[in-house]
């Protein structure tokens, strides 16, 4: 579980002022109710991804092929991710993973109905890359051009466990985000909570750092809590004069950062590992059951659904699961290989949008930050102006 990357969603951006309704056929490629078979390409971060995926006209959705390259190695030095080297490692890599995608998904570039790519928010340098090399696949081949959302993928990876119908309420819950949406279609969101600083991946990875467990450290601690007590440590628990759904990880992470300075024996550290979790498992809880309570209000179809790399952690999904029981919600993960950044969950996004005619313009451009829900996002901010730091 790779949770490492350190940029927020709700800052700016655009929305799909880059995607167009296609007519009823697009570079030749009728769009009626038949079966969409599209490749697509995730580079937002560490991973250098490509998949073929096909969607049935009823939802159901096949993976033929996954493949990712992982950079673990290359960042494990540092202790994170580096934009740089991260860039560069996809330039290198991405050829080749999308040969490896083709040939075991067993197809040539002629049984492709469309291409798809992440096209933000993320590592803008390797956002680039995936980007144009999906653009030139399109081009060459005469395909139809899906600029896809990285958090719209996240949105609909449960998806690819099985069909499920909108609307429900996503936790969005990773290294570079933590949101609560609602969700009632493609391109059709309203967040309903967000972090005000720091994501719950990012908490998880930079204690780990602090505790000298190496990168990603969000397995690390993982393992480490399993024979823990975190019963120990009294952590400092954010916003609870506040009614909303917002997270906020912050002060969780500085208070156990200078504790992880105290442990002096391995126990110590497996201590502090599981209170850590712990908190962080029960706010996730406490802001997604407020979150259930509001969606319930409006909504009979009760389904919480859980994404982003956090989701492969078994205490918080044991958690969230129990909430999500309580509040007369089912529980929904995708599966374990795609709750982290992978291509399969943007094929799917990008043959969606392909489904409803949606498609991009080739000089759609790559985008740091891109908010799933605007309007919301322009009105009222997580962070706001003059913020100080790698998030400004």
């Amino acid at each position: 579980m790779t949770m490492g990357a350190d940029y927020s969603s709700d800052q700016g951006g655009a929305t799909d002022l880059d995607q167009t309704r296609a007519p009823a056929s697009a570079n030749g490629h009728a769009k009626g109710p038949r079966d969409l078979t599209v490749l697509g390409f995730e580079t937002s971060c560490d991973e250098t991804a490509a998949s073929v995926v096909r969607l049935t006209p009823d939802g159901e959705a096949t993976v033929l092929s996954s493949v990712i390259h992982s950079q673990i190695d290359d960042h494990a030095a540092f202790g994170g991710v580096v934009p740089e080297i991260a860039a560069r490692s996809h330039v290198e890599m991405i050829d080749g993973v999308a040969r490896r995608a083709m040939a075991e998904a067993g197809l040539d570039y002629d049984a492709l109905d469309g291409v798809a790519a992440t096209a933000g928010p993320g590592l803008i340098g390797g956002v680039m890359v995936g980007l144009g090399f999906g653009k030139a696949v399109a081009l060459a081949r005469g395909l139809p051009f899906v600029g896809v959302n990285h958090l719209e993928g996240h949105a609909v990876s449960a998806r690819l466990a099985r069909p499920i119908s909108y609307p429900f309420l996503l936790l969005l819950v990773s290294g570079g985000h933590c949101q609560l949406l609602e969700v009632r279609g493609i391109g059709d969101m309203s967040r309903l909570g967000t972090t005000i600083d720091d994501a719950a991946g990012e908490a998880f990875d930079k204690i780990a750092k602090a505790m000298g467990l190496g990168y990603p450290g969000g397995p690390a601690l993982e393992k480490l809590a399993a024979s823990g007590d975190g019963s120990r440590f009294d952590l400092p628990r954010a916003l609870l004069g506040r009614k909303d759904c917002d997270f906020s990880f912050s002060g969780l992470k500085t208070a156990a950062s200078r504790l992880a300075q105290t442990c002096e024996t391995d126990q110590d550290r497996a201590d502090l590992a599981d209170a850590v979790q712990k908190a962080i498992a029960r706010q996730l809880s406490e802001r997604t059951e407020r979150a259930m309570r509001d969606y319930a209000e409006r909504h009979d179809h009760r389904l919480l659904v859980v994404a982003g790399g956090v989701a492969a952690n078994r205490t918080v999904r044991a958690s969230l699961e129990k909430i999500a029981t309580d509040q007369g919600f089912d529980f929904l993960a995708p599966p374990m290989a795609y709750c982290t950044d992978n291509a399969a969950m943007i094929a799917l996004a990008g043959a969606e949008r392909l489904a409803l005619g949606l498609v991009s313009d080739i000089d759609m451009a790559a985008r740091p930050r891109w908010p799933l829900d605007e309007a919301r996002a322009l009105v009222d901010p997580a962070h706001k102006p003059g913020r100080k730091g790698a998030k400004a």
